[in-house]
């Protein structure tokens, strides 16, 4: 053997030490759909996915802490959540965000039927009014939870195929693009799957850029919770009593508006809204730091919770919505 080829020998060797073989199969199967479904080259892609870098440290930010036997795992509590992003800081900018793009958001409002303070805190708790979108190659992130974290590996898949498709679409470098860790971009933190399907060209340019272009951002965001069914003009989410006995009922609810208000009343919510007894709801609890306090939550709040579906998230977005309209209002109206 020549000591070029025993180089070569050991490469491999060790390629095939450090590589998984299904993971190997499984890159190319994935290559295999994309030529099948999409027409594209094989080879591009597994060019590109050639190109991108495991990164174990978006492995171990997407792994759940593990968990202690016999001790239950309550998460962070709400009010902790809360200090987090309803702050002074992250108010002041959004009014200063909502100053900067008045009549973009006017536009979408009308547009789209959603409030201009609801877009504007998702934008503030998602990147910082557009200051932090994330430094991850989109492509590493995409290839590290596709084909190297099994919890949601197929998911990922699904979003790497979508993030090939736009940068067809939108012309763009897929080894460029940068976002979060989990593979989200924009100044909005869509997933390439919500890019494509819900991203829109707000400012007639031709392109979808939710990277750097804030009208592009307002507009997407606005037409996110258009499509999920966004009501103008109704409540998001209204605090209630509960009688202690029916706390643990209610806590077993879906987290979804299934419910009518007199099925909350009946089950034992003290609800004084002037809402109609028909109108769907679904129960909501966060923990303060005096207790755990209810709400009743209406569509709106959900439609909230399919951007994040978190509770918190929504909360914290319709906190920090509340707390910009309110000030706004009174500075500028």
């Amino acid at each position: 053997m020549s000591k070029i080829n025993k180089y070569i020998f050991l490469g491999l060797l060790v390629f095939s030490i450090n590589v998984n073989a299904d993971e190997f199969v499984s890159i190319g199967d994935f290559a295999d759909q994309m030529v099948t479904k999409h027409g594209f080259e094989k080879s591009q892609i597994i060019n590109w996915i050639s190109q991108a870098k495991k990164k174990q440290n978006i492995i171990r930010l997407m792994t759940p802490p593990r968990r202690i036997p016999g001790r239950k795992r309550r998460g962070r509590p709400w009010y902790k959540y809360q200090r987090k992003f309803i702050t002074s800081n992250h108010i002041n900018n959004g009014i200063r965000y909502w100053r900067r793009n008045r009549h973009i958001l006017k536009r979408a409002e009308k547009k789209y039927g959603v409030p201009a303070e609801i877009i504007i805190a998702i934008i503030g708790v998602e990147t910082r009014y557009g200051r932090n979108k994330g430094g991850f190659r989109i492509i590493d992130a995409l290839k590290t939870l596709s084909f190297d974290y099994l919890r949601r590996a197929d998911f990922f898949r699904q979003e790497l195929e979508h993030f090939f498709l736009l940068a067809r679409e939108e012309g763009s470098n897929p080894l460029t693009l940068k976002g979060s860790y989990a593979g989200a971009f924009g100044i909005g933190q869509f997933m390439p799957s919500s890019f494509r399907r819900y991203a829109v060209d707000f400012n007639g340019d031709g392109r979808r850029d939710i990277w750097n272009n804030h009208a592009d951002a307002i507009g997407s965001v606005a037409n996110y919770f258009n499509k999920f069914g966004w009501e103008e003009g109704k409540p998001v989410m209204k605090a209630t009593q509960v009688r202690p006995n029916a706390v643990k009922s209610l806590l077993g609810l879906k987290f979804e508006p299934n419910y009518t208000l007199a099925q909350f009343k009946r089950m034992g919510i003290r609800y004084n809204g002037n809402e109609s007894d028909n109108t769907k709801v679904m129960f909501v609890d966060l923990r303060t730091e005096i207790g755990t306090a209810y709400w009743v939550g209406f569509k709106n709040y959900y439609v909230i919770t399919r951007y994040n579906h978190s509770k918190h998230y929504a909360m914290a977005v319709y906190q920090l919505s509340q707390e910009i309209a309110r000030i706004y209002e009174e500075r500028y109206n």
